[in-house]
């Protein structure tokens, strides 16, 4: 990795016009923010760090990215006033990932990083929805699923449509 020992950039502080360092989208949403464009809160880990990980992901990432992930994720909770991993006002995340060229469709991304059987009944109390709260789980597991794990959608499908079956329900919207 680089000689800068900064790997991780909230969007306050990361330069939107470096495209090369933070992948396009990050780039983008660190511009966005700067000029004063309602976008969420959030940080992004440089290309290079996530480029070294994928060339030896047994190695995991290194203690010093982890501890400014870390220290990202404590900001986005003070942001927030929600906690991840919190039962009562769950903090969800995205993870989306980018390049410094445009690549549509072909980048991953998970939804609701955080939710899970302990934070689920704390988005049903906040939403007041809880079929809205169980969907958003089911997408975060199918997410989760495809892109860390490698299972195929067609499972999920497979299992959704026979789940729908067996309660009788005949489409997936409310």
């Amino acid at each position: 990795m680089s000689e800068s020992n900064q790997y991780v950039f909230s969007f306050e502080e990361g330069d939107g016009k470096d495209k090369m360092l933070l992948g396009g989208k990050g780039a983008n949403l660190c511009e966005m923010t700067q000029i004063g464009l309602n976008v969420p809160p959030g940080f992004v880990i440089t290309t290079e760090t996530c480029l070294a990980y994928l060339e030896r992901p047994e190695q995991g990432l290194p203690a010093v990215v982890m501890e400014q992930v870390r220290a990202q994720m404590r900001a986005l909770e003070e942001k927030t006033g929600k906690r991840f991993g919190g039962v009562d006002n769950p903090l969800l995340v995205s993870v989306r990932s980018g390049s410094a060229m445009s690549m549509p469709g072909m980048m991953d991304t998970i939804l609701n990083l955080g939710l899970n059987r302990e934070t689920l009944p704390g988005l049903i109390a906040q939403s007041n929805n809880e079929r809205f709260a169980y969907d958003a789980y089911r997408r975060f597991i199918q997410l989760f699923g495809k892109v860390a794990l490698g299972v195929a959608d067609e499972a999920f499908d497979r299992e959704f449509e026979g789940i729908k079956e067996r309660v009788g329900a005949k489409e997936d919207i409310a």
